[in-house]
């Protein structure tokens, strides 16, 4: 046998492992595909059905007996109306003021010749591993007179030490030094050089951490159940909370709950809420996906 003929069986051999290996790698994203994606669908068409239809299991891959009765009546609850213009308000005002805080702490704590930025950098990760305790916490947000205020879960968590350490990192591997040195000779400062510098070439970065302080503050439940009394300020979070204990408790057989839907429409009411809460940062994260990614890698990875 000659040596062309060896070599082209050993090509063929490698074809065929790569065929295989590449068939088992599609096959294996499809299924955990599909495990991932079935209970989400489920979610959505369970929330369409008659709840009669889904207990009994006759609801599997498609809606029957389509009805929206759920929806319409979690939309008709104000209490719904008032959920969203609150969380809304602590996703908008509550991401700026994070990203305001956020970006320039990161830019200091990136440059080399910031000589206190190891010392300062410590104090931040420090609190990664301790903190002062809920009771403590919940007596100084009660002394400074921001218990069930708005402002409190707004600027609760203004800065978060994670998504510091990416900024950072990104900050510091990914923009070349030689650009500071440039914008020196044409006499920037720090601030318009982090401005019209640092910040443009940053996007990747910023819409990760957008991204992150956004659905932090949207699914932010534990802050509001604590430090919050007031219905007029409670977050969709906690609103929908409300709805399902109620539900809950029709569908238990207390049906003189005030606020409640009905033993008939509990589960309709759950699905339901499912969707409406989960839906609009379903519908954003698709546009800054590829940012998402991108920042991620540069500024976990080579940190």
């Amino acid at each position: 046998m000659s040596k062309a003929t060896i070599q082209g069986s050993g090509i063929k051999t490698r074809n065929l492992s790569d065929r295989i290996f590449g068939a088992a790698v599609i096959i294996l994203s499809i299924l955990v595909f599909v495990i991932i994606a079935y209970p989400l669908y489920f979610v959505v068409i369970a929330s369409i059905s008659n709840s009669n239809l889904v207990n009994i299991g006759a609801v599997t891959f498609y809606p029957k007996d389509i009805r929206f009765y759920g929806y319409e009546q979690i939309f008709q609850d104000t209490r719904i109306w008032v959920g969203y213009g609150n969380t809304i308000l602590y996703v908008v005002v509550g991401t700026i003021l994070n990203m305001v805080i956020t970006l320039p702490a990161g830019y200091a704590l990136s440059r080399k010749d910031f000589m206190a930025r190891n010392v300062v950098m410590f104090y931040f990760v420090f609190t990664m591993f301790f903190n002062g305790g809920l009771v403590p916490t919940y007596m100084t947000v009660s002394s400074l007179g921001l218990i069930s205020t708005k402002t409190i879960l707004i600027i609760f968590v203004a800065i978060n030490t994670y998504n510091l350490i990416i900024c950072r990192t990104f900050m510091q591997s990914a923009i070349p030094e030689d650009l500071y040195e440039a914008a020196i000779l044409d006499g920037c400062s720090h601030f318009k050089y982090f401005m019209t510098v640092v910040m443009p070439l940053s996007k990747a970065v910023i819409s990760v951490l957008a991204l992150y302080y956004a659905v932090f503050h949207w699914n932010d439940y534990f802050n509001a159940l604590i430090y919050n009394s007031k219905a007029d300020n409670a977050p969709l979070q906690i609103v929908l909370r409300e709805i399902l204990l109620l539900n809950q408790a029709f569908a238990n057989g207390n049906g003189g709950v005030q606020g409640g839907y009905g033993q008939s429409s509990a589960d309709q009411v759950k699905y339901a809420i499912i969707i409406v809460s989960t839906l609009p940062i379903l519908c954003v994260y698709p546009f800054i996906q590829k940012y998402f990614e991108k920042g991620v890698m540069i500024g976990a990875v080579k940190g």
